[in-house]
């Protein structure tokens, strides 16, 4: 009996039409968009929304390293180290020597000082917008998450990916 051909991976669906996770990236996608237009009408140039909660953060505790102002945020430090030189890019904060050789303190500028009480009161409207938002809906995102993190708690979405790919013979060691 002769073996059978290997299967052609062209002839195979593409698994990225589906997406459960896509319409929410979109949806943030477009809620980010109608902020930074937000920006660009209030003319503040050099501003992404991404940039806001850091901004506020270094405004209202002050200078901070790069990992201390990546802790207070969630984010990891190569993240926030990407983001700190698109800021300094954009002339919002500029970094110093840390405390030791290693490390940076991140460091509002003038420009950034200026208008950290018009970021807070966008934070201020945007939240409430969001608020406003999910009173209109039945059941609001902010629930989702908590449910989602309460799910997350049982059983890790790793572990769920690799039970699946346990069970799906197109997921077999690489030789």
């Amino acid at each position: 009996m002769a073996d059978a051909p290997a299967p052609d991976p062209t002839d195979a669906p593409d698994p990225t039409e589906q997406s459960l996770w896509r319409p929410l990236r979109l949806l943030q996608e477009a809620m980010d968009a109608d902020i930074a237009r937000v920006y660009e009408e209030a003319r503040i140039d050099g501003l992404k929304p991404s940039f806001v909660m850091e901004l506020l953060r270094l405004h209202a505790h002050g200078p901070m390293t790069i990992t201390q102002l990546a802790a207070s945020v969630h984010r990891t430090h190569s993240a926030l180290s990407q983001k700190v030189a698109a800021m300094r890019a954009a002339g919002l904060v500029r970094t110093v020597a840390g405390p030791d050789a290693r490390s940076k303190k991140v460091t509002l500028t003038p420009k950034a000082r200026r208008m950290a009480g018009r970021l807070a009161a966008e934070w201020r409207a945007t939240e409430a917008a969001l608020a406003e938002i999910e009173a209109e809906v039945p059941y609001p995102l902010s629930q989702v998450v908590t449910d989602i993190e309460r799910a997350l708690q049982r059983k890790s979405l790793h572990d769920r990916i690799t039970e699946k790919l346990a069970a799906d013979p197109a997921w077999e060691p690489w030789q």
